[in-house]
């Protein structure tokens, strides 16, 4: 419980925090289709981050206040439960369970192997299926170090909390300023688009929306942080503007190591070539090896949270069998069958997405946004909520702010359908629903077997 945690953690910490919570992989996996998507526009792509990142700004404020007015909450479930009820704080939990971690998990498996198979030139990393099998290798290694030496994962955790910052601070700076320099920046910046996909800008926005991901477990350091009604709202509104600096920091030094044709033409290489034209060849390639470390890193967080997601469920007495599912192995502290498990449903799931690049759907299934932007569908009743009972927040805190976030997660969810097309979102809101469903009557059979 929250009441019996030290409360150790300061204003600055707390923004450290933040930063290492959000900061992931995502940038590194969407900056090549943010400039892919707008054709080159530069001055797009640079919107492109701040808008998304100024949707994450008001979303995470608003949860910042409800946060650190509920400080035995301690994570989304949480405050899906304290506003709508026990029935949709499930359905938010299995969505977590079964969908977001587990796509995002095996999405980032997959990314591992890409980076890892453009290190060693091996073919297109959409349908090659040795790509799939580095990425399967990841997962098992991953698994089994959090399932049989869960310490061992975590210190690999922090490590690369450290690692994932090193290409980022590196291109920002020294590409940015090698791009300058040169004049290739400005070049850039002149670079006349001829080739848009259909709606770039939304595409774009839609893009990002992943690279910020991870902001929603940053408010439930609430627990252990001085005067947190006062410090949260501030360490998220700081810490979050932060990110969107580096983030496009980042982007601008890295499209500026090379022309943009050479950047769009590069494909799946490009990155690491922008790395070895900023910092040589020898640079470029170990810096590149940190990017895959970083990925991994990111991959090991998630599979942290999968193999807790049907658990989490189970220790409420909901979703199925939950004696089964509860169980922890008493030498590792951790939840074997409910890691099993998800193990499985994220193999799935990267089967899904091998499927999305093979047709299997009739089209692409771009399965590491449509979950992101689901979250955001999510928040909406929250946020409703927290107008309705926040009588204690002032008038900015209780109306405007909630506001903008509902704005900017409708803005989202309107960005989703036009850069994917009603026939890729309606597809996947099918696959949602047919698994929401099956998690509503798991668990409506826990409870009458429990009655």
């Amino acid at each position: 419980m929250s009441e019996n945690l030290q409360k150790r953690y300061g204003f600055w910490t707390a923004v450290a925090m933040v930063v290492g919570i959000v900061i992931g992989s995502g940038i590194f996996f969407k900056a090549e289709k943010v400039l892919q998507a707008t054709g080159g526009n530069m001055l797009l792509g640079v919107f492109s981050w701040i808008i998304s990142g100024g949707i994450m700004i008001v979303c995470a404020y608003t949860f910042a206040n409800l946060a650190s007015r509920y400080e035995k909450v301690n994570g989304l479930v949480d405050y899906a439960e304290a506003s709508l009820g026990k029935t949709y704080g499930y359905v938010v939990g299995w969505f977590m369970a079964t969908i977001y971690a587990p796509v995002l998990a095996a999405v980032l498996s997959w990314v591992s192997a890409k980076y890892t198979a453009a290190l060693f030139g091996i073919g297109d990393p959409g349908s090659n299926i040795q790509v799939y099998l580095i990425a399967v290798f990841y997962m098992v290694v991953i698994y089994i170090l959090n399932m049989i030496a869960p310490i061992l994962a975590g210190k690999f955790q922090v490590s690369t909390t450290f690692i994932k910052l090193i290409p980022l601070v590196l291109m920002a700076v020294v590409g940015l300023i090698k791009g300058l320099s040169t004049g290739q920046t400005i070049e850039n910046f002149k670079y006349v688009t001829h080739d848009l996909t259909s709606n770039p800008l939304f595409t774009s926005i839609v893009a990002t929306a992943f690279a910020y991901e991870g902001w929603i477990v940053a408010t439930t350091i609430n627990a252990e942080l001085k005067d947190s009604r006062k410090n949260l709202p501030r360490a998220l509104l700081v810490g979050t503007s932060i990110i969107i600096v580096v983030y496009v920091l980042y982007f601008l030094g890295l499209t500026s190591s090379m022309s943009i044709n050479d950047f769009i033409g590069g494909g799946e290489s490009s990155i690491r070539q922008a790395f070895s034209n900023t910092l040589g060849s020898i640079g470029g390639s170990t810096l590149f090896i940190f990017v895959v470390i970083s990925c991994l890193g990111t991959l090991n967080g998630l599979s942290l949270s999968c193999i807790r997601g049907i658990y989490s469920l189970s220790a409420r007495n909901m979703g199925p069998v939950p004696k089964f599912f509860s169980k922890i192995n008493k030498k590792t502290g951790v939840p074997v069958n409910s890691g099993v498990v998800a193990f499985f449903i994220i193999i799935g799931w990267l089967i899904a997405w091998y499927g999305s690049f093979n047709g299997w759907w009739g089209l692409f299934l771009d399965f590491s946004e449509l979950p992101v932007v689901t979250m955001y569908a999510l928040y909406i009743p929250i946020f409703i909520w927290t107008m309705r009972v926040m009588k204690d927040l002032n008038f900015f805190q209780r109306f405007i702010v909630p506001i903008a976030a509902i704005i900017g997660s409708l803005f989202m969810i309107f960005a989703t359908f036009i850069a994917h097309g009603y026939k890729a979102v309606l597809i996947y809101i099918a696959i949602f629903l047919i698994i929401i469903i099956v998690g509503l009557l798991f668990n409506f059979t826990s409870k009458k077997k429990s009655l």
